[in-house]
This record gives C-alpha cells, sequence and structure tokens, in this order.
C-alpha cells in the first residue's frame, strides 16, 4: 500500500511541478497519502512561495519539512489543492473525512483553482456510501443529528473520543448508498447542528490521479 501512495504523489509532483511560481500558494490536505506528497513536496519547496493546510497535523508535518504555513484568511490565491480520498466514484465525487479533516479540506478545495485528488485504485467506486459517510456536527446536537440520519435510512456511529480541529464531534453514518451525491450534500448540510458532511459533490476534483 506504501508502495501505491508513494506513486500516486509523485504523480502529484510531476502534474504541479513545472507549474510552480516564486510566489505560489500551494494547498495541503491531510491524510497517509498526502503525508507521502509532502514528503515529495520537500525537494521543491523553494519553487513556490508556501501553502495553506487543512488540518493542524499536516500543518506541523510542513513546517517540519521548512515550509511556510499560510492562513486562509491571508492568501489571495491557492493554486493548486492536494488531498487524497476515502472513495472516488465514476464521476469523481467523493468521500471525505476519515481523518475527520473534511470540513476544512472542503473549504481549502473551494477556495483553489485546481483540486487534484491522489488515489490508490482501491478507493475508487461506482456508487458512493460503502465508506462510512462522516458528518461534523456542533457536540449539543449530536443526538438529534443522529436520529435524523436513521429516519433517513443510515445507521449512524458517533466516533468516539475523536475531536475535530474546529472543536466539534463526528458522526459516522453506515449503511447509505448514496445515489446522488449533490442532493444528500445539501440535505444533511441543511440539519442545524450539521457543520459539513464529507460528501464532495459541489467541491469535487477537477483531477483525479491514480497510483499505478
Amino acid at each position: 500500500m506504501s508502495a501505491a501512495k508513494i506513486s500516486v504523489a509523485k504523480k502529484a509532483i510531476d502534474h504541479i511541478k513545472k507549474k510552480l511560481t516564486k510566489d505560489m500558494i500551494l494547498g495541503i490536505g491531510t491524510g497517509s497519502t498526502v503525508n507521502f506528497f509532502i514528503e515529495q513536496l520537500e525537494e521543491y519547496k523553494s519553487y513556490f512561495k508556501g501553502a495553506v493546510s487543512s488540518s493542524e497535523a499536516s500543518s506541523k508535518l510542513l513546517r517540519e519539512k521548512n515550509i511556510e504555513v499560510f492562513s486562509l484568511n491571508d492568501v489571495n490565491e491557492v493554486a493548486f489543492y492536494i488531498d487524497g480520498a476515502d472513495e472516488v466514484s465514476s464521476e469523481n465525487c467523493l468521500i471525505k473525512g476519515g481523518g475527520g479533516a473534511h470540513t476544512r479540506e472542503k473549504i481549502v478545495a473551494a477556495a483553489a483553482n485546481e483540486f487534484i485528488c491522489i488515489v490508490d485504485k482501491s478507493k475508487l467506486v461506482e456508487v458512493l456510501g460503502s465508506f462510512p459517510l462522516p458528518i461534523e456536527v456542533i457536540p449539543e446536537s449530536r443526538s438529534m443529528i443522529s436520529r435524523k440520519i436513521s429516519s433517513m435510512g443510515g445507521r449512524p456511529i458517533y466516533r468516539m473520543g475523536f475531536i475535530t480541529d474546529q472543536g466539534n464531534q463526528i458522526i459516522d453514518v453506515h449503511d447509505m448508498t448514496i445515489n446522488d451525491p449533490t442532493a444528500l450534500e445539501i440535505l444533511l448540510n441543511n440539519i442545524p447542528g450539521v457543520v459539513d458532511n464529507g460528501i464532495f459533490a459541489f467541491n469535487k476534483p477537477e483531477t483525479v490521479l491514480i497510483s499505478e
């Protein structure tokens, strides 16, 4: 599995390296595949200005590589956002959030000129939903949201002991086949107390790179 992740991380480097400029800001996602990308990116750190990160974990790793980390509020443009996914549909819609960072990931993806998703072949599916769908919720709303999810046919499981970088909680929704990702993304985000869910339909990647 590591070889596949290294392979696709190198593909992402090849995709962007000739386009890097001294004033460019990159968006960096979260997860094990992205960690391999950051390792590869170190060699090119003098070719771009810095990065906006979607998690504290990725920010820490970037700083360890002496890549400057900026707040999204302090930059005018994010050229590329590079991130992995837990599932990728045939239409490039995603489920993300296995690491609990999907809210910030979606924000940075929305800010970027191009979202590049890097995955191994095991993440490709025809229809989303085999991977449990993460929903970030305000803690006080968790039980109410779980009841609503149950009424929709999903099986909500509280991710015990996990707190997001925003101080919220995660519900993982099992047994929900996602035939219309766009409609479900809207429906879930309209439940009071939901911060964001892990469906990336509106902010799906322009480019999906797959490991050899």
